[in-house]
């Protein structure tokens, strides 16, 4: 998965925001901001978690081995449980819809 300040791109373009919006709706500067998403200065996290609430976004850790299907997931390109289809209770039941 891209770091935090490549997702954040895309995101905020998506949102609508420019880099100096996400910063004055976090209290930082734009060049400040800038900076800090570089990679050149370390980054408190509550400063991530403040950019992730400005774009209405949750900034979460993701164990490596189930980062290829949040990948996906995300990519609107995972396949996941057909909710629609009747679970194996409904159907001991008899109260599927099929």
């Amino acid at each position: 998965m891209s770091s935090f300040a490549a997702q954040l791109g895309p995101l905020r373009k998506a949102r609508g925001l420019s880099l100096g919006a996400v910063g004055r709706l976090i209290g930082m500067a734009a060049p400040n901001l800038s900076v800090a998403l570089s990679g050149k200065q370390d980054v408190r996290g509550s400063t991530l978690e403040a950019i992730a609430t400005a774009l209405d976004a949750e900034w979460v850790l993701v164990p490596r081995e189930h980062l290829a299907e949040v990948q996906r997931t995300v990519s609107g390109k995972a396949t996941g449980p057909d909710r629609a289809a009747p679970t194996s209770v409904d159907l001991l039941l008899g109260e599927s819809d099929a």
